[in-house]
């Protein structure tokens, strides 16, 4: 195998960590001696041991002299865990292969000089583009502080999300929506806006094996949230937050009563401040939010300036109706140039619908 072809696999070893390592980076690690895998393993959950110490101790050779091939660049630190620099210099390794460097400020390159410094030879950049798409939200969160927020919606071809009547269900087959639940375990909240949340009554969980639920978050600036809703019902089960700009404390209080968190966020234009909730949650250590709103949270979200990546959803269906709605409400943008400005980095039939995923590349009216 080439080295490419060993950092592959430790790219597939880092996904199994989906889901369960957050707000630590997925990673995956290989050992190999004599042309042949002694060793393996990934990061499995926050707090357990990363993925070379893993696959240290799941060698079936001694792995002195041996290679390892790790999608991020090994830790130097104390954290939940000892550095795992320590650990490939005291096995012996001889070579490290890495595919991400780390813009934590506690390693940021500080990592493969210590390994350097003890004789061990390094070399960088292994696939790194594979790599840091897999760790984008660690690598935004890390380097801002701010959650990597992406903006999924599921429309017909001819771009509505509901017909005029109002239904939505189902615009995507069930593969396609069965997807959106592996956005869920990947995402660390799944945010909706009030209209959402009263129309559709969601429960806003993974619903898929093996999964692990978000923490919900309803923007409500004004708390009309119903308290029989699915939602306030099962907050004591999983975390439900509700943004808004309501600071009174008898209207908050049955909301509390039934386990909700309030976050209370400045109101910017009759509406919940989105850019200052974004930070707030940031400060919480929520390092990404799934958000499955309508038309008027979209475009709010577009209009802070907040919105990192873009889950398109299409069905082979026309609907019309110049009244059905579109994902993205509001007045809009006067003209194409001044257009919140993507980048397509995949495409990809999902049963019979197709999904576009792609990076905001350019708010021109971000924050106005």
């Amino acid at each position: 195998m080439t080295d490419e072809e060993y950092m592959k696999y430790a790219l597939r070893l880092a996904r199994r960590g989906c889901g369960f390592v957050s707000p630590n980076p997925m990673v995956g690690a290989v050992i190999v001696k004599n042309n042949t895998i002694i060793g393996e393993g990934w990061h499995t959950k926050y707090g357990c041991p990363h993925a070379e110490r893993e696959a240290l101790a799941h060698c079936s050779d001694d792995p002195c002299g041996a290679d390892i091939y790790v999608t991020l660049e090994p830790c130097c630190h104390y954290g939940k865990q000892p550095p795992c620099t320590d650990a490939l210099i005291e096995a012996g390794i001889k070579r490290v292969f890495v595919g991400s460097p780390d813009p934590n400020p506690l390693v940021a390159g500080k990592g493969v000089e210590i390994l350097r410094s003890h004789g061990i030879v390094v070399h960088e950049n292994i696939l790194r583009e594979e790599c840091d798409a897999l760790n984008e939200i660690f690598l935004h969160y890390i380097t801002s502080r701010k959650p990597f927020v992406a903006m999924k919606y599921a429309m017909t071809a001819d771009g509505k999300i509901s017909a005029f009547t109002g239904a939505s269900k189902w615009i995507t087959g069930e593969k396609a929506r069965e997807d959106v639940h592996f956005l869920r375990k990947k995402y660390s909240a799944i945010m909706v806006g009030i209209g959402t949340a009263i129309a559709d009554d969601p429960m806003l969980n993974c619903r898929i094996e093996n999964g692990r639920d978000p923490v919900r978050i309803v923007c409500d600036s004004h708390l009309a949230l119903p308290l029989d809703s699915r939602l306030v019902r099962s907050a004591r089960d999983i975390p439900l937050i509700i943004a808004s700009c309501c600071t009174d404390a008898e209207k908050q209080k049955p909301y509390l009563d039934a386990g909700c968190d309030i976050i209370t966020v400045p109101q910017k234009n009759g509406h919940t401040d989105l850019a200052a909730l974004i930070e707030e949650l940031g400060r919480r250590g929520i390092d990404s939010v799934l958000t499955e709103g309508g038309g008027t949270l979209n475009w709010s979200m577009l209009k802070a300036g907040i919105v990192n990546k873009v889950y398109a959803y299409i069905a082979p269906k026309l609907l019309g109706g110049k009244g059905a709605p579109s994902p993205v409400g509001g007045e809009g943008f006067p003209s194409p140039d001044e257009a919140v400005k993507l980048r397509t980095v995949d495409v990809r039939m999902i049963g019979e619908d197709i999904l576009i995923e792609s990076e905001v590349t350019d708010f021109v009216h971000g924050n106005s």
